[in-house]
């Protein structure tokens, strides 16, 4: 069995079970965490943070975590409206009225946060995702795809920027400056939207799935999706030192498990954590309220959106390209995120699943 390093409680053993399972299958490293009632019960990790094996996966090693950032994100724009700075249902011009152009004045902020905005597709070039003005001024260019509020599609590059820009419009920094300020600095998270140098040894860069390379690119898990006119990210790309140093809200945080199940277990713990409040419980509950059920015309699957997260019946997270994911259990008090740089094709991965099937195991013994 792979060698497995951290600590847990007992009662959870299978959950680094799970994840060494996964890497004697063949995953180069990856971290496990659990958090219960704003506490870890699981903190694991293993295996290696380059696809040649030779460098030990660590305590503090960071990965790109893809789209779990969306849940960052999501959180920055939930802070604001429980401090009543930003109106969910209001327009999104109220707060950038540039994006009014192309017939965008009826786009509410709720449809970003919901994937309903009709703007799924970055069409613009890999190098203009780096550049913050230039990326949001084609989005307030664009029409929308559909009419907003009555679909979802995810957007996957563009809801980081949407709301973003929105969190930048209402606070004057940027969403990566307002996250370490307002979320991931009160409660001492190691979790970052736009990776400084300093921390670049930490960084495991994402290795693509068995028989992939650098090329290897992100597309939708089912087969009946719309056909997009996105650009597409390669492995490469997120790989690059200007995906890292870059804010992609939606697909561009650095962290690890720990990171992630302490900042989303805010939302587990009713919006307060540690002595630190970030938002009141019924703020928290904002973002199960469901936007959108049905079928997701990007995704090609059935998808319940609340503001900013997948709804699965009394839980509530996502997923990022390649594995990654975070689970937050309101009624358990609990938050789970497993992290890893090893990718899978998408019809074949079940890692994350495993992981919170394995932490409610011992969920089942407090």
């Amino acid at each position: 069995m792979a060698d497995i390093q951290g600590s847990y409680d007992d009662l959870f053993v299978a959950v680094p079970t799970a994840l060494a399972a996964s890497l004697d299958r063949g995953d180069a490293g990856g971290s496990v965490a659990v958090f219960v009632d704003g506490e870890p019960v699981v903190d694991v990790w293993g295996g290696f943070t380059d696809a040649e094996r030779t460098v030990p996966w660590g305590r503090d090693t960071l990965v790109n975590v893809w789209s779990v950032t969306k849940t960052m994100t999501a959180l920055c724009a939930l802070v604001l409206a429980d401090r009543g700075d930003l109106d969910p249902d209001a327009p999104v011009a109220r707060y950038w009225p540039e994006f009014a152009a192309a017939g965008k004045d009826g786009v509410l902020v709720r449809h970003l946060l919901a994937h309903t905005a009709g703007l799924p597709d970055w069409d613009g070039p890999v190098a203009e995702l780096y550049d913050w003005q230039a990326a949001t001024a084609r989005l307030a260019a664009r029409a929308p795809q559909w009419e907003p509020g009555t679909a979802a599609g995810y957007h996957s590059l563009t809801q980081g920027f949407l709301v973003g820009e929105v969190v930048r419009r209402i606070t004057g920094r940027s969403p990566g400056e307002f996250f370490a300020a307002e979320v991931a600095g009160p409660l001492g998270a190691d979790f970052h939207m736009g990776l400084s140098a300093e921390h670049d040894h930490r960084v495991a860069a994402t290795v693509p799935p068995p028989g992939r390379d650098g090329d290897y690119r992100a597309s939708a898990p089912a087969g009946d999706a719309v056909a997009s006119a996105a650009t597409p990210i390669r492995v490469r790309d997120g790989n690059g030192v200007a995906w890292r140093r870059a804010q992609i809200p939606a697909a561009s945080g650095y962290g690890n498990a720990r990171s992630v199940a302490l900042v989303q277990s805010v939302m587990a713990c009713g919006g307060s954590l540690r002595g630190v409040r970030l938002l009141s419980r019924a703020g928290c509950e904002r973002a199960r309220e469901e936007q959108f059920s049905g079928e997701d015309r990007i995704l090609g699957m059935p998808v319940t959106w609340g503001l900013g997260y997948g709804i699965f019946g009394g839980t509530y997270g996502w997923g990022g390209w390649g594995g990654s994911l975070v689970m937050i259990d309101p009624a358990a008090r609990m938050a789970v995120a497993y992290v890893t740089n090893q990718m899978r094709d998408p019809a074949d991965d079940n890692r994350g699943l495993e992981i919170v099937m394995a932490a409610y195991e011992g969920l089942q013994g407090l």
